[in-house]
């Protein structure tokens, strides 16, 4: 698990910006059409992306499944408060959230709340085993609370995020 504290910045220019748009949307697109839609050669787009991809900017080029057409899925919020904020322990729950099949996302936030989960189980029988797993004093935690998505309202799509220079 890579845990980043600070993030360094890399310096786009219009061109970059314009080439992100259009892979973020769709990173099929053949590199002769992107070049003729931002201006510029075809070599040119492909050694752009691929440096955008050594330095981290580009992070993963993946395919969004559906879930819900492959399998029943029911799908929970999860807010958990820690017994203590002592590193060694929310390192191990970091360590353990990554490490389990049923957390599609876990964030470390502000507030009341310590993390907020995003988990995905075939049954309600599934979650209960999964809170029994990792959601005890044993693991130092003090509290969760669930709460069960009844349909998706906006799906993820991380190309919403606007970016500096895409205005």
């Amino acid at each position: 698990m890579k845990v980043l504290y600070m993030t360094e910045f890399v310096t786009l220019d219009a061109f970059d910006h314009k080439l992100l748009a259009r892979v973020r949307r769709n990173n099929l697109e053949p590199a002769r059409v992107t070049a003729e839609a931002v201006g510029l050669s075809e070599s040119a787009v492909l050694r752009r992306l691929r440096r955008l991809r050594a330095e981290g900017v580009i992070v993963a080029d993946v395919a969004v499944v559906d879930p819900a057409r492959v399998e029943p899925r029911i799908v929970l919020h999860v807010l958990v408060e820690m017994n203590t904020q002592e590193r060694r322990h929310t390192d191990a729950f970091k360590a353990a959230m990554a490490a389990s099949p049923e957390i599609q996302a876990c964030w470390d936030v502000t507030g009341e709340t310590d993390f907020l989960l995003n988990v995905s189980v075939r049954s309600m029988a599934e979650y209960e085993a999964f809170c029994q797993r990792e959601m005890t004093t044993d693991t130092h935690v003090r509290a969760f609370k669930s709460m069960i998505t009844i349909r998706e309202v906006v799906s993820f799509d991380p190309a919403r995020a606007v970016l500096s220079g895409q205005g």
